[in-house]
């Protein structure tokens, strides 16, 4: 169960109603509204601008759906995850696209809504790819925002709320979304923020008493049971870290909450302060078991020192979730049955097993499409599960789509031996009972300290 907040439109959103701009949000996918639908509202709307959040994998649908909507009087501007959509045969394949907003958006959407109201011209905007005179003009780059806390607070009101879950360790929900900090100092050559949406490696943080402000807020009504900050890298800073968590413990908040961190970068005092503070799970990239592999992409992650932090986190009771890629530059099977084994005896919560997804305007795609290495052009097979798009000096594309297979099967397995089935009595009134006592008695606990327990009622 995944689906994410859209932040970037939620931001957006926010900075125009903040200025008074009539402006509404609607997230199809999390809403589940059907593509005639969707198609109704927007006519019913009648928007002079319609901002458009794409990206590379769903490039295709996505323009098709705006191409339908299009109407008289109505501009377009796409934005999001995707390099295409910054060059001028994009807009050459696609005449019914006005704008394209590079980089962070929200203020970039403002100024764009303020010349089609009577202001500045479009050189102005710092971001913007727009039709001039039949010429593609492409105005220099945003720089990111770096006061974060300048922003409102992302809009939430009128979205589905309870649909979005990004909960790893079976976090409680619903659970909400917030982001404590954007960016990320690291250089990894194949991951997509820092090179096409922030545009550097420049990491921002929100103040920690800000961030605890929200935090209050969201968890103050009962309506969420947990927070879950979808930060790059949570932890990058570790004073942050702590002043954080302390807001947290002076306020006395008591709402789980659960990140997105880098584990080479932990250490006792930071995860014995989260834990304290109400830490209920994270996330950490592991990527691969090889050092070399992980030096090849310049993650520079210290391999060793993160299965200590590891295993440390899981031994203060804080739940785990791991993530791995198959295809880092000199990918091998003996390197991929090493990442499983790896995987399996670190002894996660969860895990994901990912095909590393080289996506256009990266460093590593450049690399991987100098050597041949790309296997498909086209760009729905971008997914990073089901379809390989690259292969490497020793595997192809469908050995890797295997590798994720296996591995996927070593961890039901693996899950399996995990597991231990308490049977219970066939009639209700002695199952309600039997549970009450397990319940009163807490002997669930006592009989198996780590197993899941099933119990149909």
């Amino acid at each position: 169960m995944y689906l994410p907040f859209p932040f970037f439109l939620a931001y957006t959103a926010a900075v125009l109603l903040q200025q008074g701009i009539r402006a509404q949000l609607i997230d199809a996918i999390a809403e589940a509204i059907p593509e005639d639908a969707f198609a109704a509202l927007v006519a019913q709307a009648q928007p002079r601008l319609l901002v458009a959040e794409v990206s590379t994998p769903s490039l295709a649908n996505d323009l098709a759906i705006l191409r339908r909507i299009k109407r008289a009087g109505m501009r377009i501007a796409v934005c999001g995850m995707d390099f295409s959509i910054r060059t001028p045969l994009f807009f050459e394949q696609n005449d019914f696209i006005d704008y394209a907003m590079i980089g962070e958006y929200e203020y970039t959407s403002l100024q764009l809504y303020e010349y089609l109201h009577g202001g500045a011209g479009l050189e102005k905007i710092d971001g913007l790819v727009y039709r001039d005179n039949g010429h593609i003009r492409v105005n220099p780059a945003r720089s990111p925002i770096t006061d974060l806390d300048a922003l409102p607070w992302p809009v939430r009101e009128g979205l589905p709320m309870a649909s979005y879950i990004d909960a790893p360790g079976n976090l409680k929900t619903p659970s909400v979304q917030m982001l404590a900090s954007r960016g990320c100092p690291f250089g990894c050559t194949f991951c997509a923020w820092p090179q096409l949406v922030y545009n550097n490696n420049q990491y921002r943080m929100r103040r920690p008493r800000a961030i605890v402000d929200e935090m209050e807020y969201l968890v103050a009504g009962g309506t969420f049971r947990s927070v879950y900050f979808d930060d790059d890298t949570f932890n990058i800073n570790k004073s942050h870290v702590l002043e954080i968590c302390a807001e947290i413990k002076r306020r006395g908040l008591t709402a789980p909450w659960a990140v997105m961190a880098r584990a080479d970068l932990m250490d006792e005092e930071t995860l014995t302060a989260m834990r304290r503070a109400g830490l209920y799970s994270v996330k950490y990239g592991v990527e691969s078991a090889d050092q070399g592999l992980l030096d090849a992409v310049d993650k520079h992650m210290d391999l060793e020192k993160s299965a200590r932090m590891i295993r440390l986190t899981k031994a203060l009771g804080i739940k785990i979730h791991l993530s791995f890629v198959f295809g880092l530059p000199g990918e091998t099977p003996q390197t991929i049955q090493k990442t499983i084994e790896f995987a399996m005896g670190l002894e996660p919560h969860t895990v994901q097993f990912s095909i590393l997804t080289p996506y256009p305007g990266t460093a590593y795609y450049r690399r991987l499409q100098s050597q041949g290495d790309i296997v498909s052009q086209d760009w729905s097979d971008y997914d990073g599960a089901s379809r390989s798009v690259i292969k490497t000096a020793t595997l192809a594309a469908g050995d890797l789509e295997k590798a994720r297979q296996e591995a996927l099967h070593a961890w039901r397995k693996y899950r399996r031996s995990k597991k231990t089935l308490i049977t219970m009595p066939f009639d209700k009134e002695l199952r309600l009972a039997w549970c009450n006592n397990i319940k009163n008695h807490g002997a669930l606990h006592t009989l198996v300290k780590t197993a899941r327990y099933v119990a149909n009622m």
